[in-house]
């Protein structure tokens, strides 16, 4: 999971630099404030310890708070920045209150002895103290990953967000946040699996379901990706839902198979760029000879993507592969993470979970599909300029990896990694 912030790390600065550039808004702080947030992640996917877990998620928090707003002069931006804030400091008290009780009723912040003191019967798995402890600290968990119904700022923060911020939102700290939930709840709570099992099946079905449903009339390709997320959460909490070993390495391959898909969606949705041919009128004293240069402009409607096959084959086909792999249609690698989770669910006896699972990834089809039909089969809009050199590696890899994932040496060497990661668990499993 370390390895895996670090690379969405890297990724979303590199897909950043240009179109920072050439919106004269880079500015030295922000890859300082991406490290910043990156070490946060770093502390939360190692913390063993409730203050730990405190302290890496508001490293993280804080630098996000920040970037999410970092075009001062848009007033989209601001408010982006703001609702996060906001949302985000109720979100931390909540948790931060909760941990509080489940410091005040076991006597300590170490998972591991939170384990040991729930599985030897000095605390008890009943106690209603500790168990209102574990709820509260799982709503500010659930706000991180983005879970319904703690997604409110989801669609907006990610419209409103300049689009390489989007992009660093939408994969690294959704990673380090599921690993945070997981090692929670494997490493401290295994003695009331029965409890936040229950809590994880609501938030999963509920993301999957809202998620599905809310995309579909959306016209904004990033907020269409907001919702996309929420169900892709959704998706990875059927595994955590399964409460076994099993569960948790189809946590951690869904995720790494989510982190692809995404950041190559967003090259794409970063490469949507058009040249302002329209030139403002020549104004009083301006010389007669000055030269007028078409300003690059971005384009962020899902209508801006039609008869892209026409004018842009290779972007369209990249694009239509990463819709068809979120709707998870086999054989690419979105197929698979969904397959880990959902037989990690049917094997824990969870059958009405994996059901809906399906069922939601039948009406989530609906809306990536109709992204393929505007691209191939509607008439064709002014071409988007040339994509950048960086843009344009992202996707191809992103494209290289749907289709690999099922050759043994790529898909092999990341499920027994995942298998491994999951068996760390030192409680891991009833």
């Amino acid at each position: 999971m370390k390895l895996l912030v670090l690379g969405a790390s890297a990724v979303a600065l590199l897909l950043t630099f240009d179109e920072f550039r050439d919106a004269k808004n880079m500015k030295f702080e922000y890859p300082v404030l991406v490290l910043l947030a990156t070490v946060g992640m770093m502390m939360m996917i190692s913390a063993g310890d409730l203050i730990a877990l405190y302290l890496g998620l508001e490293l993280m928090s804080l630098a996000l708070y920040v970037v999410a707003a970092f075009r001062r002069d848009d007033v989209k931006s601001s408010e982006a920045g703001l609702k996060y804030f906001v949302l985000g400091a109720l979100s931390s008290g909540m948790l931060l209150y909760g941990a509080s009780l489940i410091y005040g009723f076991t006597g300590t912040t170490n998972f591991a002895t939170i384990a040991e003191l729930i599985k030897s019967g000095t605390v008890s798995a009943t106690n209603l103290g500790l168990i209102f402890g574990l709820v509260f600290l799982m709503v500010g968990l659930a706000f991180k990953v983005s879970a319904v119904p703690f997604h409110m700022w989801v669609p907006d923060v990610y419209e409103g967000a300049p689009t390489p911020v989007t992009a660093f939102f939408a994969s690294a700290p959704k990673i380090a946040a599921m690993a945070l939930f997981a090692r929670v709840m494997f490493g401290a709570f295994p003695g009331l699996t029965m409890q936040w099992q229950q809590i994880v099946i609501f938030l999963s079905i509920a993301s999957m379901l809202l998620g599905a449903f809310g995309a579909i009339g959306q016209t904004s390709i990033k907020r269409l990706m907001a919702y996309s997320s929420i169900a892709n959460v959704g998706f990875a909490l059927v595994g955590l839902a399964a409460g076994t070993a099993e569960g948790a390495q189809g946590v951690l391959i869904y995720m790494a198979i989510y982190l692809v898909m995404t950041l190559g969606a967003f090259a794409c949705i970063l490469s949507m760029r058009r040249a302002n041919n329209v030139a403002p009128p020549r104004t009083l004293g301006q010389p007669a000879n000055a030269v007028w240069v078409a300003e690059p402009y971005a384009v962020e409607t899902i209508d801006d993507l039609s008869g892209l096959s026409k004018h842009n084959p290779t972007m369209a086909f990249v694009l239509a592969m990463l819709m068809f792999s979120l709707a998870g249609i086999p054989p690419l690698a979105g197929f698979w993470s969904k397959w880990y989770v959902f037989l990690a669910a049917v094997n824990a006896k969870l059958w009405p979970l994996a059901i809906i699972g399906v069922l939601a990834s039948v009406v989530g089809a609906y809306y990536y599909l109709r992204i393929v039909k505007i691209m191939f089969f509607d008439d064709a809009k002014a071409p988007f300029l040339p994509v950048r050199a960086k843009a344009l590696v992202v996707m191809v890899a992103a494209g290289i990896f749907l289709f690999a994932f099922s050759a043994p040496f790529i898909g092999g060497p990341l499920v027994d990694a995942a298998a491994a990661a999951a068996k760390s668990f030192q409680y891991a499993g009833r």
